[in-house]
């Protein structure tokens, strides 16, 4: 039953982008990601809600995103230990045969990891972009009937579709969706890890230390900055909680249902022994089991909704990320201010021999005597040059972190609206769902009292 579902839901996919494809007018839309997509049936607009994209960029304009199948391998490890993995099959293919498109290259198997791998590329790439999450590499915030173990075939099979929506993510982004390193991601299995290492990517990685050092030291944050950071901080615990509450209910709720199977056994029990009540306890009995199995069905629709959210709880380390960045931007600009006034205060005091504060230099002329005029000069010199240098440092320095604020708060501003309309969607969807739940129990009991009516 899982399965159909998780099936359906991938179909919407290319329902969705043979719908929104042919709302584009003209070629400069194509960079942009459009933020609201007009579609006019109520099922379109449903299939839009359950892959949580939009379709409306050039890539995706050209070619078809799917994560088609999983499979799992055994091998050796980089250790030699011996290993059992999933893989998954990347399946592109152009959007519109008729017009022809982008060459899709091979149907690539990828290894979590390589998807890992590509999410830390883009991240160290495009440090203003809220860059989309990967779903869980293990399984959490679960009711007690589902495994954990990251080879279950219903983990599997969600974090298959939760694949296929971050790969759809990028490819919707304006920027992310033209990077070579990520087409190639898509059409080519051999050479792909070499070549996103040849980028050189991992050498513009910040370590820990330093970005914890821009932390602690940076003098003046920017407040929009700090308020983002502590938003995320928030949204992350309010999305923590919510889904620990949503398991604790999940739980309980398949122990009421399981229960009412008891129901089932007690009134087919008891129909042996009557004879005028035997058929009406029999049918009650059948009502009660047809409820009692139903939960699983259900607890499972449940989990794509938690999986929903759970793209949001991830969401928010990306947040982060973007305010890691630029605290270190800020805090490379404070420095490159300090060392630039303290460079100018140098020139000052051997333009004018004053010496304001206690310096080694100025102890040593005290000691050894005063440099020559030339000495002085050529010094002086070297200072200017210096000074010069450090400035246009300041200048850039400044201008990227003008740049960079530019560019991520459009991503924030794009995120905002992507947040706000999915997980109000989300959060419908879920209260629909279970809406639906009860009125079936309802039906069951009412069912069961019409069997009660014709004893």
């Amino acid at each position: 039953m899982r399965t159909g579902q998780l099936t359906t839901h991938t179909h919407t996919h290319t329902h969705t982008s043979q719908e929104t494809r042919t709302m584009a007018d003209s070629d400069s839309e194509e960079a942009a990601v459009l933020d609201n997509t007009d579609l006019t049936s109520p099922e379109s607009e449903n299939n839009m809600i359950n892959t949580m994209v939009e379709r409306e960029t050039a890539l995706l304009k050209k070619i078809d995103i799917n994560v088609a199948e999983s499979e799992k391998r055994s091998g050796k490890n980089t250790v030699n230990m011996q290993e059992t993995y999933t893989v998954y099959l990347i399946e592109i293919r152009p959007a519109n045969a008729a017009e022809g498109g982008l060459p899709v290259g091979d149907s690539p198997w990828r290894r979590y990891s390589e998807f890992e791998l590509l999410r830390t590329y883009l991240l160290i790439t495009y440090p203003f972009v809220v860059i989309p999450p990967l779903p869980e590499k293990r399984a959490e915030f679960v009711w007690h009937k589902l495994s954990a173990d990251n080879l279950d075939p219903d983990f599997v099979e969600r974090r298959r579709l939760g694949l296929e929506n971050f790969l759809i993510r990028v490819a919707s982004h304006s920027v992310l969706s033209k990077d070579k390193i990520f087409y190639q991601f898509l059409t080519e299995e051999k050479g792909w890890r070499e070549a996103v290492l040849e980028t050189g990517f991992q050498d513009k990685a910040d370590s820990r230390l330093k970005s914890l050092s821009a932390t602690l030291r940076v003098k003046n944050p920017d407040k929009s900055f700090t308020d983002l950071k502590q938003y995320s901080d928030e949204l992350n615990s309010a999305i923590s909680h919510l889904l620990r509450v949503r398991a604790k209910v999940a739980d309980r709720m398949y122990g009421v249902y399981k229960v009412h199977g008891n129901y089932g056994r007690i009134f087919s029990e008891w129909s042996a022994i009557e004879k005028e009540m035997g058929d009406g306890l029999q049918s009650a009995g059948h009502h009660m089991d047809t409820h009692s199995a139903s939960v699983d069905d259900i607890l499972e629709e449940e989990e794509h909704y938690a999986d929903q959210l759970k793209e949001y709880l991830f969401y928010t380390d990306a947040l982060r990320s973007v305010c890691r960045k630029h605290e270190l931007i800020q805090y490379e600009l404070e420095m490159a201010v300090l060392d630039l006034a303290s460079k100018k205060q140098q020139r000052e005091e051997l333009t004018t021999g004053a010496v304001r504060v206690f310096s080694l230099k100025g102890m040593s002329s005290k000691l050894f005597g005063q440099e020559s005029p030339e000495q002085r000069e050529s010094r002086l010199a070297a200072l200017q040059q210096s000074i010069q240098a450090t400035e246009d440092a300041v200048l850039d320095k400044n201008q990227e972190c003008r740049e960079f604020m530019r560019m991520s708060w459009e991503e924030v501003k794009r995120f905002k609206e992507q947040k706000d309309r999915e997980l109000r969607e989300a959060l419908i969807s879920y209260a629909i769902m279970q809406i639906s739940m009860c009125k079936k129990g309802i039906q069951v009991w009412s069912n069961a009292k019409e069997c009660f009516n014709k004893m």
